[in-house]
């Protein structure tokens, strides 16, 4: 079920506004718009005279605040001034009616909504970027319904043991995903100048799965958009990526197995090989580990074969052996036992487990992140 977080990141983005940094730069309520700066129109449906309306900029972790408005008796506010890049801000009157746009020094846009009800509906003009946004928010917003339904679902299956079920919703889960995602892509490339096009790549989007496509809008936003913080991050996130994206050779690993041997990833050639980073303490490893281990069974004997090389990032040899013990892991395991700073995870640029790549008998990269059905329907299309 982790496969759909994506799809809930622009819910979570609105949310960080609940823990904002207040900002030095001092605010400023109506007031000229400078000869070179963004200006805001808004029109609020009811919004008392006298209320409120905050401006803040999206950082690395948090929104900050950046200025407050006040409605006058029309429902209207103004915000005017000036930001050192181009960026993704937040107009909010609360906590549950916000809405994201796009700014720069060249920004003249108009907003409208209900004051009570501006999340799910609003209208904004004059910005070719914050349109874009709007229309990222409407498939963002269908595809969350969409896995909340689904997560609802999955879980009634779980309290009433219905593995069939739960994996046939995982299934759909990666179908709304793969939806989700030819949607984003579809914005995007039809906005490839937009700083929230950049913004979106570089956050909305798993690298490790949409490398060829994230690749092709990072050399378009280094000519395009060369200083902007979103191309910098996207290219920071790609560049340890290379050599682990698909269709490449899957670099070597040679690391001890639990009786002290030396076991390399190229010993396995000829096969199917599922490298599998992991650890004893990592929940959703323990929690994915069933789905490994069905798989293994199912597949280990067919066409030419198929094998697991675990990667684990334990620190305490027992804790790993009562781990692949107890979850009864029957193929290669191997660990250098120096957790996050395993040699192999930095050499696959591993951020978060679990992680699986798998790799073809030739040692080249066909699949990444395969997980409960999606591993299971991958395995039965290439081991016909």
């Amino acid at each position: 079920m982790n496969k759909m977080k994506s799809l809930l990141y622009l819910g979570a983005l609105l949310g960080m506004a609940n823990a904002c940094n207040k900002s030095t730069v001092p605010t400023t309520e109506g007031g000229a718009a400078a000869a070179t700066g963004f200006q805001i129109n808004g029109q609020l449906t009811n919004a008392a005279a006298g209320s409120k309306v905050y401006l803040a900029e999206l950082g690395e972790t948090q929104f900050v605040s950046r200025d407050t408005a006040t409605v006058n008796d029309k429902g209207e506010f103004t915000f005017t001034g000036t930001v050192p890049e181009a960026g993704l801000y937040q107009v909010k009157v609360n906590d549950q009616n916000q809405v994201l746009l796009a700014l720069d020094n060249r920004t003249k846009l108009t907003l409208s909504g209900d004051a009570n009800r501006l999340s799910e509906g609003y209208t904004v003009k004059g910005s070719p970027d914050s349109e874009m946004l709007q229309q990222l928010g409407t498939v963002m917003g269908r595809s969350r319904q969409q896995a909340q339904a689904l997560e609802q679902r999955y879980n009634q299956a779980a309290q009433t043991g219905r593995a069939d079920s739960m994996q046939a919703i995982e299934g759909q889960y990666l179908a709304a995903q793969a939806r989700s995602n030819a949607a984003i892509k579809a914005l995007v490339r039809r906005n490839p100048k937009s700083v929230a096009s950049a913004f979106v790549v570089s956050n909305l989007l798993n690298p490790d799965e949409e490398f060829v496509f994230a690749d092709s809008m990072a050399n378009q936003f280094k000519a395009s958009l060369p200083d902007s913080r979103y191309t910098k991050a996207l290219v920071a996130r790609l560049d340890p990526l290379r050599s682990t994206a698909k269709g490449q050779t899957a670099p070597e690993i040679k690391l001890l197995a639990p009786d002290g041997k030396e076991v390399a990833l190229s010993s396995l050639r000829g096969k199917y090989v599922l490298i599998d980073f992991w650890a004893s303490w990592c929940g959703p490893c323990r929690k994915e580990n069933p789905n490994v281990v069905r798989a293994y069974q199912k597949f280990k004997g067919k066409g030419q074969g198929f094998e697991i090389y675990s990667v684990s990032f334990d620190q305490s040899r027992d804790k790993w052996l009562k781990a692949i013990k107890d979850d009864q892991l029957t193929w290669t395991h191997v660990s250098d036992l120096k957790g996050w700073e395993s040699a192999a995870g930095q050499t696959y640029g591993v951020k978060s487990i679990p992680l699986s790549i798998l790799i073809d008998p030739q040692g080249k990269i066909i699949a990444k992140n395969l997980r409960g059905a999606q591993l299971e329907s991958t395995l039965a299309s290439v081991l016909k």
